[in-house]
């Protein structure tokens, strides 16, 4: 099995620069004690060796390392969906389905399938809740305030965020950011035992009612620090991802915003850990697929 810690780009091309290579690494991901039906989960199968495949000894079952992944229905070869994983994860910024497109030489329509079935893998089935001290803030993605076309916050996308210090980032779009709204996601993704900050938006008054201690910095008066009081770390957050906006995808729907934001905590929440293309294969196993109707709908 290839060494995947902390892989560049050259030893991915060498150490999975074939189907045969690809199908190895996954067979050894999901079957870490040798191959077992999906149907019945039977350990005693026989190898096809020709087709790629294992057939069931006690159900008669044939079936691929691929069967009920989300690699089953695809036809682009497994080295460049490896390629693809890697340089989504890769990409401090994100990286746009167009230049995908352009790297792997495939269809537009097959790049931004591609990644946004990369990007459902990503998404957290049952995060735990955030604990520790925990900064929150809301903000609106969406573009510059232009005068000339007169659009304002109510046009944009409202989207709230909450980041432990020195832990996990969440981020999540919300209808828009009254306090019932924003409370409500404090209470149910915050422990009560954690410390919250935030700046002073009247909606989170409330939260010290729920949780150990709610403290605020003013930027309206331009408090920005006070003592451990602050908010730097989400507005850092919001920086990135804006940024991978601007710089990569220049223009997200509301529609999929969600699903850009996983992509962004998924990356973000892994950034020191040096089994992350390990780790994203992995959920790509065991994922649920995405059905290309189900994306446009």
């Amino acid at each position: 099995m290839p060494q995947t810690k902390n892989i560049n780009l050259l030893e991915l091309n060498t150490a999975f620069d074939t189907q045969e290579e690809c199908l190895a690494y996954l067979e050894k991901l999901r079957w870490p004690d040798g191959a077992e039906c999906p149907r019945c989960k039977g350990k005693k199968v026989s190898r096809i060796v020709r087709r790629a495949q294992y057939d069931c000894d006690s159900c008669r079952y044939q079936f691929s390392v691929t069967s009920g992944t989300i690699f089953h229905d695809s036809h682009l070869p497994l080295p460049k969906w490896f390629l693809a994983i890697y340089l989504m994860l890769e990409s401090r910024k994100g990286i746009s389905s167009n230049q995908m497109r352009r790297m792997l030489k495939v269809a537009p329509k097959t790049a931004w399938y591609l990644t946004h079935r990369i990007r459902k893998a990503m998404e957290e089935a049952n995060p735990r809740k955030l604990d520790g001290t925990v900064e929150v803030d809301e903000t609106y993605i969406g573009g510059r305030y232009d005068k000339r076309r007169k659009r304002g916050p109510w046009e944009k996308q409202a989207v709230m965020g909450m980041i432990e210090r020195d832990g996990k980032f969440e981020a999540q779009t919300i209808p828009t950011p009254s306090a019932r709204t924003l409370v409500g996601i404090i209470r149910e993704r915050i422990e009560p035992s954690a410390t919250v900050f935030s700046d002073e938006y009247p909606a989170y008054k409330s939260v010290a009612k729920s949780h150990k201690r709610h403290d605020a910095v003013n930027h309206t008066a331009e408090e920005w620090v006070r003592g451990e009081v602050h908010t730097n770390n989400i507005e850092s957050a919001w920086s990135l991802f804006n940024r991978s906006i601007v710089g990569a995808f220049h223009k997200i729907s509301t529609k999929h915003m969600n699903a850009y934001l996983n992509e962004f905590e998924w990356r973000f929440n892994n950034r020191s850990n040096p089994y992350l293309f390990r780790d994203t294969i992995q959920k790509l196993i065991t994922a649920d697929k995405l059905e290309y109707r189900e994306l446009i709908a």
